[in-house]
């Protein structure tokens, strides 16, 4: 898989673009600080993605692949640089930057290792769906989503992608006269599709949800967990999801708690911010006994 330029059309004031934007990505607000991304993919070793505020490369050992690959057209105010480094430790180089009221992503054609999606509000798209839909579709495996959408929705008979209304979206048959498009029928039909399908667009890779409890009843919750978490299983997919949600933190444990499943909760300790990490045990007795673990 390659990726190449992207380019979304804006319209903001230059020194507002960076404010909003970019900003707020920095501890503090401190755009001179940086952003580091470490793990370890159990196929490729360890991975790291460095983040910094401005045209200047984050190491003094990019500069040279900086110059090689000829990246120009870069405003060091509204510019960010993101250096990866995989296993072979040669590092990789992109910036996203504006230009002519667009935001653009300057990068060289590279082999992504593994498939990753990230999932929030923001990102909504009827279309989008009825694509990966689509995909699902002619690999035989839109089982799945029907399954994970007859949780909340048990008179739904099937789905399919169309475009009858002029525009592709997803329509489903839940015993009416005629199909109805799945936009219409609740949010948590739509919140748990765009789940699934994200899950089925990036098999061995990973999937970023947002929220992931929004638009959907707590009832049903624990029943989303145990659909995601056997979607996600056959797949080959890791999910990693944030919630401000009790409930649905609750409901993940019920669901999960005999799965490979963890949660990691974010804690302020003085001017810092540290990661505690609860598995199944200890969330349990954290939940027993009333202890905060959002």
């Amino acid at each position: 898989m390659l990726m190449n330029s992207n380019i979304v059309r804006v319209d903001p004031g230059t020194t507002v673009l960076g404010d909003t934007f970019w900003k707020p990505f920095f501890s503090d607000l401190d755009k001179n600080s940086r952003i580091e991304i470490r793990g370890h993919y159990a196929s490729l070793g360890q991975l790291s993605l460095e983040i910094t505020w401005g045209g200047q490369p984050i190491r003094e050992t990019l500069t040279d692949y900086i110059s090689a690959h000829s990246v120009t057209n870069l405003s060091d105010e509204l510019s960010l640089t993101l250096g990866y480094s995989g296993p072979d430790e040669q590092p990789i180089v992109s910036h996203i930057f504006a230009e002519n009221k667009e935001v653009k992503v300057n990068q060289p054609d590279i082999v992504v290792p593994f498939r990753a999606t990230s999932l929030h509000s923001s990102n909504v798209s009827s279309r989008d769906d009825a694509i990966r839909l689509a995909t699902l579709r002619k690999q035989k495996s839109d089982h799945l989503l029907l399954e994970a959408l007859q949780v909340v929705e048990p008179k739904l008979k099937s789905i399919e992608d169309n475009s009858a209304s002029g525009t592709p979206m997803i329509w489903g048959d839940v015993g009416l006269s005629e199909l109805i498009p799945l936009a219409v029928m609740g949010e948590a039909m739509n919140r748990i599709a765009r789940i699934v399908l994200a899950i089925t667009g990036a098999p061995g890779g990973v999937v970023l949800v947002d929220e992931v409890e929004n638009g959907i009843h707590h009832s049903v919750l624990p029943e989303v967990w145990r659909v995601i978490s056997r979607v996600s299983e056959q797949l080959n997919c890791q999910v990693i999801a944030t919630t401000h949600s009790l409930e649905c933190v609750r409901a993940a444990h019920d669901a999960l708690r005999e799965e490979d499943f963890r949660l990691h909760r974010l804690e302020a300790n003085d001017d810092r911010n540290r990661c505690v990490t609860y598995d199944s045990e200890s969330i349990g007795a954290a939940l027993d006994f009333n202890l905060e673990v959002r």
